[in-house]
């Protein structure tokens, strides 16, 4: 057998299987574990990784010349960087032992568009 029980469930560490409907006492304290660091860390990959295609983006700008559309792309890219990184920042300090507050609509666009636009500026830049 494969760590997995004949009905479905997953087993623990000792041996009996895991039931999911099973919930914790709603007043017990929150044990976050390892959480709040993984997602710390999934926030510092993301800006870098958008940091890492800015700079590629900034690359490509200066090396076919100055025009008034690379300058735009650096500043939007710039400015969309500045401000994923703020909200990352935003997010990293609000994990803790209580369950963070989820984004508000408007963050989650704005995380949502800084890629996109990222990726539109790219297009633009590469052809």
């Amino acid at each position: 057998m494969s760590g997995r029980a004949q009905d479905g469930g997953s087993r623990g560490a000792d041996g009996p299987p895991r039931d999911p409907g099973v919930r914790r006492d709603p007043g017990a304290p929150r044990d976050p574990g390892v959480q709040p660091e993984r997602t710390r860390l999934a926030w510092r990959r993301t800006t870098l990784a958008y940091t890492v295609a800015g700079a590629l983006l900034l690359r490509q700008a200066l090396a076919s010349g100055p025009s008034a559309a690379g300058y735009g792309a650096v500043a939007a890219v710039l400015v969309t960087g500045l401000l994923l990184a703020a909200l990352a920042h935003r997010r990293g300090r609000a994990l803790g032992p209580a369950p963070p507050a989820p984004l508000r609509p408007r963050a989650a666009w704005a995380v949502a568009g800084c890629p996109v636009l990222l990726a539109m500026v790219g297009m633009v830049m590469l052809r």
